[in-house]
């Protein structure tokens, strides 16, 4: 008897333990998590630093998958390069997401997703138009074209293989002939798995499926995941504004025009520091952005143009050419050959370049007029001033001595000579705190107020 309650008594504990398990998993299975990041700009070193601080949090948290959310218009090859090895690295499966409706991954944005262990698209998106420019936006001359283009083919078949031939056709076609496709196109070539409204209906249609990662089958449960979204810092947004030409533009018009102040008026160090710090940041956003820097050049001939119109007057003519320069120069900064993402408009350019004259000449002539202007301030700058008699001046000996009115305040004065309420002094001499006065012309003698 007691053998047989013993018997019982472990197979009720197998039982239990078996069930214990059981439900852990399913638990598990219900309520797997899934962290999602989302990023809208061209491909540049931000978005390396976030994709990367972002698998690293999903590799702490144990998360099931990464969704990653994009729209991309491309952007340079080697940060495109580092990513698809983050990708390739990573043992949480990575699902990339073009989205919302209207987004695309044009250029370096195909290479990612198809870098991705599955992919989606929301309708009415665009995918496609891989082929390499230049850093400056140029194409590429035609040796080092072909070097890259089979370079690029190559990473993209050995991407694209396991979608099958027709995938592998739209990938080289991407790279060799510029192809851009809709979604549909794209599912229907096996370039992606899914089409979907959103990323919830995403997730839910790529329960189930198997990717590989590593050599590795993984079947991914995304079914009833809850998201944990990973966003931007403060930092990462900051530098990803500095990829917009109109933003870096501003601050390098704002940053020249803060250090024309600090050097016109020296002494201070607000416009000095505001000068810098903004004249630095739009520096380091113009180097992520491939840009023409003949354009540079032709906005630091503009503002010596401008110069010039104040220290030669020609009519306006040099500050009209200066400004005109300094639209080219902007033009051509960002719009000689440049991808899309970097092109400034012309309305903004011309809005840009006729701010930065007009302050720049007002700068100018402000401090040229300082520069001619007496000193209003010491002994030097008292000589010569003019003031006002507060009363009529006492004889004393040989001098008349009184008070005047001077810049505001009230001096005691002499004088070799009459002076009357109200008459008008000009300051001949000062010594310490005694100031000399003489009357600058004859003047009507007003009527001394009663006490």
């Amino acid at each position: 008897m007691t053998k047989l309650l013993r018997s019982r008594y472990y197979h009720l504990s197998f039982i239990l333990i078996l069930l214990v398990f059981s439900s852990a998993a399913l638990v598990h299975a219900q309520n797997s998590e899934v962290v999602v990041l989302e990023f809208d700009g061209p491909v540049m070193g931000i978005m390396h630093t976030y994709f990367e601080r972002g698998l690293a949090e999903a590799s702490e948290a144990n998360a099931d998958a990464i969704l990653i959310i994009i729209d991309t218009p491309g952007g340079d090859l080697g940060i495109t390069n580092d990513i698809v090895q983050l990708f390739r690295a990573s043992e949480i499966p990575i699902i990339m997401y073009i989205g919302p409706r209207g987004a695309q991954a044009a250029s370096a944005g195909s290479v990612l997703t198809a870098a991705a262990h599955a992919a989606g698209m929301a309708p009415e998106t665009v995918i496609g138009a891989a082929s390499p420019i230049n850093s400056d936006g140029s194409d590429i001359g035609e040796t080092a074209f072909r070097k890259v283009v089979e370079d690029m083919k190559a990473m993209m078949r050995s991407l694209t293989e396991r979608r099958g031939p027709e995938a592998v056709a739209l990938a080289e076609a991407m790279i060799e002939d510029a192809r851009a496709v809709s979604a549909q196109e794209a599912l229907d070539a096996g370039f992606i798995d899914v089409i979907a409204d959103s990323p919830e209906e995403l997730l839910a249609q790529l329960n189930g499926r198997s990717v590989i990662i590593n050599g590795q089958e993984r079947v991914l449960n995304t079914a009833t995941s809850s998201q944990t979204a990973v966003p931007l810092t403060f930092i990462e947004n900051l530098l990803l504004a500095l990829t917009n030409p109109v933003l870096v533009s501003i601050l390098m018009a704002i940053g020249v025009q803060a250090i024309i102040i600090e050097i016109s008026s020296p002494g201070g160090w607000v416009a000095g520091f505001i000068g810098v710090l903004f004249l630095g940041i739009g520096l380091y956003g113009l180097g992520q952005l491939p840009v023409n820097w003949l354009g540079m050049g032709l906005i630091l001939v503009a503002f010596v143009l401008l110069g010039l119109e104040i220290k030669a007057p020609t009519h306006g003519a040099l500050a009209i050419t200066g400004t005109i320069t300094m639209i080219a120069g902007l033009l051509v900064m960002f719009n000689s050959g440049t991808p899309d993402f970097v092109r400034l408009s012309i309305p903004a350019a011309i809005a840009i370049a006729l701010f930065s004259a007009a302050f720049f000449i007002a700068i100018l002539t402000f401090a040229l007029r300082a520069q001619k202007a007496q000193p209003l301030t010491g002994q030097q700058g008292m000589m010569g001033q003019i003031g006002t008699a507060r009363d009529t001046f006492d004889a004393d000996g040989r001098f008349y001595r009184g008070t005047i009115l001077l810049k505001g305040e009230i001096w005691q004065a002499t004088a070799s000579q009459p002076v009357q309420f109200g008459d008008e002094v000009r300051v001949a001499q000062m010594q310490g705190m005694k100031i000399q006065v003489e009357p600058v012309a004859e003047t009507a003698t007003l009527e001394q107020p009663t006490p």
